[in-house]
């Protein structure tokens, strides 16, 4: 699918997404629309999966470490046709396998639960070693928050995959310069993130990470070390009123600001 393509479909999973919040009152709308152009490339042009075989043992892997912008995966995972559309609706609601964070053991398509930041990153190296241990063909990708990153467990991580020499390990780092309730730089700023990952002996490619051109390249990169993409992203992004506003992390708009984005959303489609 073409980069193009990519960006109608990404709109629409945002402005879906948008919907569910709303519907629901609650979820993390301004990190799930800086990642949605990147989940948006990986399932409807470079992951090798199968909707309607999720286990199949040659799909490449995925790991949403950022577990608490689920509703954009689920978003993602229904227009992939790993899960009906609809059940989109039921997004936080009693008794719906669509909880505020993915569970491998109810959702198609999760490859592991997450929400405790910092433990997508490890899993995801142990997947990477598992392939190379069992002389398995897929690829691992992960995406973690940039505030994430602040976690310890990552750069042990990191310093595993390159030790291992995982060259079938990709990350993406949403580097929207946000956290709960504060900027990066306010809190504990790792930025740059590149001398940082380059010192432990991963490649590094930083891009715009909403722009579908710049996206589709760095996650189909293959080279002879980890890959590590430092995703330069707006918190929010799609939607003026929320971009690069860090009271969005977690925050439901009005019906007013609703009725605003939709049409913000509609408008690009």
């Amino acid at each position: 699918m073409e980069p193009i393509e990519l960006e109608r479909i990404a709109r629409q999973i945002r402005l879906r997404d948008l919907q569910a919040v709303y519907e629901a009152g609650a979820g993390h709308i301004g990190g799930e629309m800086s990642v949605i152009d990147i989940l948006t490339a990986l399932y409807f042009r470079v992951l090798r999966v199968w909707p309607d075989q999720p286990k199949h043992p040659e799909r490449d892997r995925f790991v949403l470490s950022k577990g608490h912008t689920a509703c954009a995966l689920y978003v993602t995972l229904a227009k992939r046709g790993f899960i009906p559309e609809e059940e989109i609706s039921t997004f936080l609601q009693p008794h719906s396998r669509l909880n505020g964070h993915p569970n491998n053991n109810k959702v198609p398509g999760v490859e592991t639960n997450t929400g405790p930041l910092g433990h997508g990153l490890p899993v995801a190296v142990g997947m990477a070693k598992a392939a190379k241990l069992s002389g398995a063909k897929y690829h691992t990708y992960v995406i973690t928050g940039d505030g994430e990153m602040q976690e310890g467990s990552n750069w042990e991580a990191i310093m595993a995959a390159a030790q291992f020499g995982l060259d079938n390990l990709t990350l993406v780092i949403d580097h929207n310069r946000f956290q709960q309730g504060a900027a990066l730089a306010d809190t504990n700023d790792l930025a740059p993130l590149r001398p940082k990952l380059e010192a432990f002996g991963w490649e590094v490619t930083e891009i715009n990470g909403n722009v579908m051109n710049e996206v589709v390249p760095a996650l189909e990169y293959r080279g002879s070390r980890p890959h590590c993409i430092v995703a330069h992203t707006n918190k929010g992004h799609g939607i003026s009123f929320m971009q690069d506003r860090v009271d969005w992390h977690h925050k439901v708009p009005s019906r007013e600001q609703y009725d605003l984005a939709v049409a913000e959303l509609s408008e690009a489609i």
